[in-house]
Parts: structure tokens; sequence; C-alpha cells
């Protein structure tokens, strides 16, 4: 009797154990034991998706912003402005100069990093600080604005490629020698004719007494 009472505890045991696993089980790969969250939020609209996007800062320079950028439509799509916390403005920069930043149809772009677009927060930056999870939206030239929260977090380990360090150093211009006059003054002409003689009477006055 006392057996039976020990096999039935313990059956129960192992029922009660085994049901919440099961049940997970049962509910596929969208249960919430498998949820994991990414440390960034994620944007979309349309054919567009942003993913993985910070603000990076540095004490040295300006903040810049780095995302991963997806296009599954079949034409290109242009980002045309970053904002971050309603104040913070990016001046944009594609990897040959200029301000456009093309995403190709069918195909990702990595905003941020040496030889990528870049993101530089000219305006605003200041407001930002490490920790804080603002408001960004990024403008696209087809889907329009991509809204999402974006982790503020400084550029280092990790991130420090993505950075504000990682922008191209413009060289300062060289300073410009002043011309300097080649063509020296022409001498000063002096007449080459002899002066003409001062003429002389011919005639011999005769003195009459």
């Amino acid at each position: 009797m006392v057996r039976s009472f020990r096999r039935g505890a313990v059956a129960a045991v192992l029922a009660l154990t085994l049901a919440p696993l099961a049940a997970a089980c049962a509910a596929g790969n969208d249960a919430e034991t498998y949820k994991i969250k990414n440390d960034s939020d994620a944007g979309s609209a349309g054919d567009v998706k942003v993913q993985n996007a910070f603000v990076l800062t540095d004490p040295t320079g300006p903040a810049t912003v780095t995302a991963r950028l997806f296009n599954n439509g079949s034409s290109a799509q242009n980002l045309q402005a970053v904002q971050v916390g309603g104040s913070a403005t990016a001046r944009l920069t594609g990897p040959k100069g200029g301000s456009t930043i093309t995403v190709p149809a069918h195909s990702s772009l990595l905003l941020g990093g040496k030889g990528n677009p870049a993101a530089v927060l000219t305006t605003g930056g200041e407001d930002l600080r490490d920790g804080d999870v603002q408001n960004a939206v990024f403008t696209f030239s087809g889907t329009g604005p991509v809204k999402m929260q974006i982790n503020v977090t400084p550029a280092s380990s990790y991130f420090e490629p993505y950075g504000p360090g990682s922008l191209p150093t413009t060289a300062a211009p060289s300073p410009t020698d002043t011309a300097t006059p080649t063509t020296t003054p022409s001498s000063t002409s002096t007449p080459t004719g002899t002066p003409s003689s001062t003429s002389t009477p011919t005639g011999t006055s005769t003195t009459t007494p």
C-alpha cells in the first residue's frame, strides 16, 4: 500500500514538471519561452525594413547613426532623411561623397563604418545621452517614413568600427601661394633723337658810322 502511494506521488510530480515543457513545445517557435528581444528595435514600411539601428556617441566628435537597411522591393530606394529625438537631424553622405544614399532593389546596405554611407547628427545631438532610448524616423523616397525606437550607446568595443571614428577625415586645404607679378616694369624710354641745335643768325650786321 505504501509503495503504491509513493509511486503515485512520483508520477504526479513528473506530470506537473513536464506539463509546461510540453505546452511550450506544442506552441511552436512562437512560444513565449522562445521569444528573444533584440537590443535594438526594428521598423518597416512597405518593402523597406530598418534593423540594428543605434546612435553612437563619441566625446571627441558628433554622434552618428548606424543601421542595416533592407529593400525587398523591385526598385531602388533612396534614404532621404534621418531624425532622432525630434530635434537631431543627420547629415547624409554617400559612399562616394554627395548626399545620395541608395539601397538597391532586393538588397541591403550598412549605414556607418569605413567605406559605407554615413549619417552624422550635426544638429541636436548634444541632447542625447548614453543609455537613452529615442524615437527615430528614417525617411525613404518610395515608402516614406519608417518609425522606430533607437538606443543611444557609446562608440566603443563592438560599435567602435561604426562610430564617428570611422568617418573620413577631410584634409585641410593647403594655403595658396600669393601670386607674384612675373613682369618687370619696362625701363623708362629715353629720347633717341638729339635736340636740334639752336639756329644762329647767318647774316652779319654792318655798323654804319
